[in-house]
């Protein structure tokens, strides 16, 4: 039987697919995860994945592209499956990506949905209201004839040393950078946390990608080891896999720690529930106003003047977090 499963958004979103691949490739002969560019670094990641294929949706993603029949027949043409898993968020439809696979000649489609799917599911599953994103789609491979083989935690392929970039262990990582606006941390709190851990005793290493160079170099100050733009999807996981805590924000690297094990202090902005979207299967502590008048919005720019759904953490906030992590 040939599989495939569908996450076609985020880093962190197919990374939280990662337990559901897992559980199709048990009983899978070959599994092909589909997913966008911007879930493909993880996606290569991921246990039990057979062969990536990447497509940019024009339903999905910050900036999705018009359609293009030409692009669609392409992607029609280079799918070749039994049975399908369409992955989606609690918000998303999973039916144009189902018309597509029924187009593609797949037999078999299982997903989640709230909308009438007439023949383009042959699984309609309704998700528990508040399960965590991995527990959904845990839930989704078992009503699909996948059951859960393991502990259901994100994993990653086992990363590189990374040592030669981090130097010695003990440190702590702080990733500055968010997928939004609305979720980042501001810069000047960041600078202060690194100054804050360092005063404790703490070695602070500083993550971000290739575009976020300033905003590392910045936040790292005199005080951090700044690996901006220095890291790839694996060599990230590498460091994040040495770190005794991660501090970051709503954003890929926090699900990333949580594949490899660390424990993760979230700095969680609440336009997305907490309860979807919490680091997952590691120790971890939530931090910000959960309560916050932009609770729920999935809005990508604060529309809180001042962001005080954050801005309310102080560094003595993430000291106190991340010593509390370490422990448990």
């Amino acid at each position: 039987m040939k599989a495939l499963v569908t996450r076609l958004d985020s880093f962190g979103d197919v990374l939280l697919a990662g337990p559901a691949v897992r559980a199709v490739a048990a009983r899978a002969e070959k599994v092909a995860l589909l997913c966008g560019p911007r879930g493909e670094p993880a996606a290569r990641l991921l246990p039990g994945v057979d062969e990536v294929l990447v497509w940019d949706a024009p339903w999905a993603g910050f900036e999705p592209p018009p359609v293009d029949r030409a692009e669609i027949g392409k992607l029609l043409d280079s799918l070749d499956a039994d049975t399908a898993l369409v992955l989606t968020s609690f918000h998303q439809s999973p039916l144009p990506t189902a018309l597509l696979l029924r187009l593609a000649g797949v037999r078999h489609i299982a997903a989640d949905s709230v909308d009438h799917p007439g023949s383009l599911l042959d699984v309609r599953h309704r998700r528990a209201p508040h399960a965590h994103e991995a527990e959904a789609a845990l839930d989704l491979a078992e009503a699909a004839g996948f059951p859960r083989v393991d502990d259901g935690r994100p994993r990653v392929l086992p990363p590189p040393d990374t040592a030669r970039l981090t130097g010695p262990r003990p440190y702590v990582v702080l990733h500055p950078g968010a997928s939004v606006p609305a979720r980042a941390w501001s810069l000047r709190r960041c600078a202060q946390a690194v100054w804050e851990l360092a005063a404790a005793g703490h070695r602070v290493v500083v993550t971000g990608g290739g575009g976020e160079r300033d905003l590392t170099a910045h936040a790292a100050g005199t005080h951090g080891l700044d690996l901006g733009g220095r890291t790839g999807a694996a060599e990230l996981a590498g460091v994040l896999a040495g770190a005794r805590a991660v501090v970051t924000g709503n954003t890929g690297p926090a699900h990333l720690a949580a594949a490899v094990g660390t424990p993760v202090v979230s700095l969680f902005a609440p336009v997305v529930p907490a309860e979807r979207w919490r680091p997952y299967g590691v120790p971890y502590v939530l931090l910000g106003d959960q309560g916050a008048p932009c609770a729920g919005s999935r809005a990508r720019n604060c529309p809180v003047p001042g962001h005080p759904c954050l801005e309310s953490v102080t560094a003595h906030d993430v000291l106190a977090a991340v010593e509390k992590v370490m422990k448990a």
